[in-house]
């Protein structure tokens, strides 16, 4: 989108410093100097305006005008857009071809300009915003647990399976108690429960087995 679209037949005082300000090549904090708290406002909102309407590299050229006065907050946003368009056109073109898309059409599917998508993707392990995503992820373990528990409660093997082997339950020794998992059974000392006999247990019998379990968690609350 050019800056002249802006114009219109009577211009106020912020629309002539935005678009006066908007012809530089660089944009600097000093050039607010002279913009009070209204006009930075409206300088924001066509900010925003002028990068929703632009693709490839007129973005990326944009983006670089303004970098020194944007705030962390917006910047940490354009990175969450970039990084959600990516991962989604990952997954549809990836299913829709059975292949992994290339730069090229990872570019054409979500507007981004090839070089951002390469920079993003070798460098996206290392920004706060992914750490973040991944301590959300983290948070959720034991909801997914607690699901997992119940599956295998009853009578679920492999989920018994997991849930023992991601606990750290299994091959561990406590109180004289052992407890194994194998591919179809689960074993507590010398007694073998298989999925079929898991499915004729008792809900005490059951609750047993639970608190079996929860003395070699290393750390309980993972079940609450």
């Amino acid at each position: 989108m050019e800056t002249q679209e802006l114009v219109s037949t009577k211009l106020t005082g912020s629309e002539k410093k935005t678009i006066a300000l908007l012809e530089l090549k660089k944009i600097t904090l000093s050039d607010l100097d002279n913009f009070d708290t209204g006009e930075r406002q409206y300088l924001a909102v066509v900010c925003t305006q002028m990068l929703q309407g632009l693709k490839d590299k007129e973005r990326d050229d944009f983006l670089n005008k303004i970098e020194p006065i944007m705030p962390a907050s917006n910047k940490q946003q354009i990175w969450e857009y970039n990084h959600r368009a990516i991962t989604d056109a990952i997954s549809k073109l990836t299913e829709l071809h059975g292949s992994m898309p290339t730069k090229n059409h990872l570019a054409e599917e979500t507007g981004l300009s090839r070089q951002t998508i390469s920079k993003h993707l070798k460098e996206y392990q290392t920004h706060p915003g992914y750490t973040e995503q991944m301590e959300q992820y983290k948070m959720m373990a034991p909801k997914l647990m607690a699901k997992v528990f119940q599956y295998a409660a009853k009578g679920d093997i492999r989920a018994a399976r997991l849930y023992l082997e991601t606990v750290g339950a299994t091959h561990k020794q406590q109180s004289n108690t052992v407890v194994k998992s194998q591919n179809n059974y689960i074993q507590i000392n010398n007694t073998i429960l298989s999925q079929e006999n898991l499915k004729r247990l008792s809900a005490e019998q059951l609750n047993q087995i639970e608190h079996i379990v929860a003395k070699v968690l290393p750390e309980p609350k993972m079940i609450e």
